[in-house]
């Protein structure tokens, strides 16, 4: 290949692509490459685990732009290449066919790989992850012969890949290592509505659950999973859902500073010069989370985080500090969350999860930090407003739904 890029663009999902239009956008005229380790041009995420598995998009309603978007515009699509090394110093990354590529400003945004689990079994060839297209039309190209499957992770992967499965009609156990589902990312009330609804629709939830190891046959499949207490699930097809790993190796083997993703400032820009990283493998102090150190697993975060690196290097003042927010769509229930309610100290429940509308607000030392918003969209829109300015809503007012939260009193 051995080609050189104004600006070479690592990774060609949410943040990446969004980075690349963002560029053009702000009048950039210097060479763009937009790599990708898929052959596909750049295409949503979300809806794998939702319509795209469901069969209700085919892959071209999925896409971000058409194909030819992004020639269009001067963007050169390079798919199908993964970068094993990143030389800061000399402006160049070198990819696993040894081929090498040259670039004036680096942005990183390949996002993470699904974590998968390290067990006995866990190699077994109808054991999948639900991260790329690929990993869903395995599981697609695999469902006619499918009756039994095995969700390991409760949390919206997991939750969203069964309510689809459900839907076709497939026997469906969640299999969850914590005393709840979405315990990472919700309060109790929201993990009891949903663990609720999933089991009315016919799904087993399996709490405080371990899988040990895979039983397989000669064939190379995964015919039941053994938990830790003894007892053998069987399945047909096993899908893990527990979250992923952000792709940062070349990066930290440069030098960038980093953990559990890779450090970047408020203008998006990792410690290595002229290298920004942006979108899931971001690590940043986010001030809807107290200022604490986090990433930001979200289509929001992606295309926000694109527009600060973008405006970054016009040479445009920009910081990153947009307030998060996220969807998950699983049967006939929209949810729409907003802020971060991690360390939340109280909350207010506004309706009733009885009637499958209603939302959760989360406090923390009295100001409003986040919203959860089950089918309720007026809430979620005005939520927003006092996520963003942290107000102390009155608890009794903000309790009644029949009380727009536009009109809540302070206190």
């Amino acid at each position: 290949m051995n080609k050189h890029y104004d600006i070479l663009i690592v990774g060609a999902g949410h943040a990446g692509a969004q980075a690349a239009i963002a560029l053009r956008q702000q009048k950039f005229t210097g060479t763009i490459g937009l790599m990708g380790n898929e052959k596909y041009a750049p295409y949503e995420r979300p809806p794998l685990s939702k319509e795209y598995l469901a069969g209700d998009k085919p892959f071209e309603r999925i896409m971000l732009r058409p194909e030819s978007f992004w020639g269009e515009r001067d963007i050169e699509l390079l798919t199908g290449h993964r970068v094993a090394k990143v030389d800061p110093m000399g402006q160049q990354v070198t990819l696993t066919s040894d081929e090498e590529v040259g670039f004036g400003k680096l942005i990183w945004a390949t996002g993470g790989s699904p974590r998968m689990l390290d067990c006995p079994g866990n190699q077994a060839r109808n054991i999948h992850a639900v991260r790329s297209r690929a990993d869903v039309d395995k599981i697609m190209a695999a469902l006619p012969t499918t009756e039994n499957v095995i969700v390991v992770g409760g949390g919206y992967i997991g939750l969203e890949a069964a309510a689809v499965l459900t839907k076709l009609n497939k026997k469906v156990t969640i299999v969850e290592t914590l005393d709840r589902v979405l315990s990472r990312v919700a309060g109790e009330t929201l993990s009891r509505f949903y663990e609720n609804e999933h089991r009315a629709q016919g799904v087993t939830i399996e709490l405080e659950a371990m899988v040990e190891s895979f039983e397989t046959n000669d064939e190379g499949m995964a015919t039941a999973a053994k938990l830790t207490d003894g007892r053998m699930l069987a399945g047909d097809m096993f899908i893990i859902g527990i979250g992923i790993i952000p792709e940062t190796g070349p990066l930290v083997a440069a030098g960038a500073a980093g953990g559990n993703g890779v450090d970047v400032d408020q203008h998006c820009r990792t410690s290595l010069e002229n290298v920004y990283a942006i979108g899931d493998c971001a690590l940043h102090s986010n001030p809807f989370a107290g200022g604490a150190l986090i990433r930001v697993e979200s289509v929001q975060n992606a295309n926000d985080q694109a527009k600060v690196a973008a405006l970054d290097i016009m040479g445009e003042e920009c910081e990153y500090n947009a307030v998060p927010w996220f969807w998950s769509n699983q049967y006939d229930l929209k949810l729409q969350t907003v802020g971060i309610s991690a360390g939340f100290d109280d909350c207010v429940v506004r309706g009733d999860p009885e009637n499958r509308q209603f939302s959760v607000v989360y406090f923390k030392d009295d100001k409003v930090i986040a919203l959860d918003c089950v089918n309720s969209t007026k809430d979620y829109v005005q939520g927003r407003k006092a996520v963003v300015e942290g107000l102390e809503l009155d608890r009794k007012e903000l309790a009644n739904p029949e009380i727009p939260i536009k009109e809540v009193g302070l206190v």
